[in-house]
């Protein structure tokens, strides 16, 4: 067991904030690093040191493994916390890392490399025990066989890049005189944006909602779930709103899911943070993927919980048990959460630029994940999420109250943002009634004209 003292944040925005904090409050100092664009940024002011790691790109600052592991040799720090996207889900970096006898506050190398990889995720889970989605077994390239499975399983199928996500690399086919052509563009696609051509295919599901369950395990054969979130409110594959627990899935359906995804990681002797997602379609849960890492919606797990998931990553990456048993873990209310994006909320076109004015609201469960300022300057560079608004109620008409008035006190000025989207959100009966799917939100738009 190894007691952490320095600890780098591979990361920024929001989830560097919100690692910073998690760190203070256990006693570790932070290890900020930062592109050039970030220099004003505000777990950069708050970290009790910062590193420049590159320019404004990505590739040259957040995604350069040499910078950020020479970043943690000269800050002397002994873990590195990558957050969510960049390198969190990287294999090689998770390895380096740990070659240079750093701690790595993530899942095992080769868990990443496993469930990196969407044929090879697909084929675990199924060995797992998990329910998978009807289609090839594996990664599929001659046209005869692909037929043959479409066949078998029922039109329309789905074409999916083994590697990656956002949407990208992935066609619906709905007769067998396009697949040739689609699945040659999925793998065009999937090659331009991955540098993986692989694709593969499942059966596409008309109108399902994307369910997705939290694990923790210990890295020794010991997982324990916290329930579910509700991610069904996308626009293009990205989520927009995220709730816990999900409208329309019963306690009975929790215990019975969870118990087969806790098993399933405990067998896995998976470690530390982990999300299983299920596509859900009347009364079927559907494996499509694994996230091994924290994900953008974790505080609506932590609302309902009262467990700091980021504290339980650092404990486990320490060598602790977890901090709860399974008949331990109790569900309470409600909690919503809104991505708050610097974007038209009509165009969705990117906003950045200065930020003149900002009022976060408060009261009683509202919590904003943010590392907004009056004064900062939103960068062009990068995702144009710039806060996230989560709520907390006793029930879910509690919790929509309470977001609804959050909404109307919240102020950002100088940058567009998608603040009136989710105000008209709160507005439609069918979204206060729980009753949308994947689909619903690109369809209530379209009726919007956006």
């Amino acid at each position: 067991m190894k007691q952490i003292k320095k600890l780098l944040i591979a990361n920024r925005g929001e989830i560097a904030l919100r690692i910073h904090r998690a760190c203070h409050e256990m006693g570790i100092k932070t290890v900020a690093v930062h592109s050039t664009a970030d220099a004003d940024a505000m777990h950069v002011r708050l970290a009790d040191e910062a590193i420049c790691i590159g320019p404004p790109s990505a590739t040259d600052s957040y995604l350069n493994i040499p910078n950020i592991i020479s970043a943690a040799e000269i800050s002397g720090a002994d873990a590195i916390h990558p957050g969510y996207g960049f390198l969190s889900e990287n294999a090689q970096f998770a390895e380096i890392v740990e070659l240079h006898n750093i701690l790595f506050v993530g899942p095992k190398p080769e868990h990443i490399r496993t469930m990196g990889d969407k044929v090879q995720a697909k084929r675990t889970a199924g060995a797992l025990g998990l329910p998978l989605v009807p289609g090839s077994d594996g990664a599929i390239s001659d046209i005869a066989e692909a037929k043959r499975i479409a066949d078998e399983i029922g039109y329309p199928v789905i074409i999916k890049a083994a590697s990656g996500g956002g949407g990208r690399g992935m066609k619906v086919v709905t007769d067998a005189e396009d697949l040739e052509t689609q699945m040659q563009q999925a793998g065009s696609e999937a090659k331009a944006a991955f540098g993986d051509a692989t694709v593969y295919m499942e059966k596409y599901l008309g109108n399902p909602r994307h369910i997705e369950f939290q694990i923790f395990g210990d890295g020794e054969g010991n997982a324990i779930h916290l329930g579910e979130r509700d991610c069904s409110l996308q626009r293009r594959h990205q989520k927009v709103l995220e709730e816990a627990p999900s409208p329309i899935i019963t306690a009975e359906e929790r215990e019975r899911m969870g118990g087969i995804v806790a098993k399933a990681m405990a067998d896995m002797g998976y470690r530390g943070a982990g999300t299983i997602e299920f596509l859900w379609e009347a009364g079927e849960f559907y494996f499509i993927e694994m996230n091994t890492r924290l994900q953008v919606e974790h505080p609506v797990t932590e609302m309902i919980t009262g467990l700091d998931l980021v504290r339980e990553q650092i404990r486990i990456a320490e060598g602790h048990p977890l901090t709860l048993r399974q008949e331990e873990v109790q569900f309470r209310g409600h909690a919503i959460e809104c991505r708050i994006n610097a974007e038209d909320p009509r165009t969705f076109a990117p906003s950045p630029g200065l930020v003149k004015l900002y009022h976060a609201p408060g009261g009683m469960h509202v919590r904003v994940d943010s590392g907004l300022y009056a004064g900062y300057r939103v960068p062009p560079y990068y995702d144009s999420m710039v806060a996230k608004l989560i709520v907390y109620g006793a029930t879910r008409q509690g919790a929509l109250r309470r977001l609804r008035r959050a909404l109307e006190e919240m102020v950002i000025e100088g940058v567009t943002t998608t603040i009136p989207l989710h105000r008209a959100l709160l507005d439609d009966p069918e979204f206060q009634e729980g009753a949308y799917t994947i689909k619903w939100l690109e369809e209530w738009l379209a009726k919007q004209g956006a």
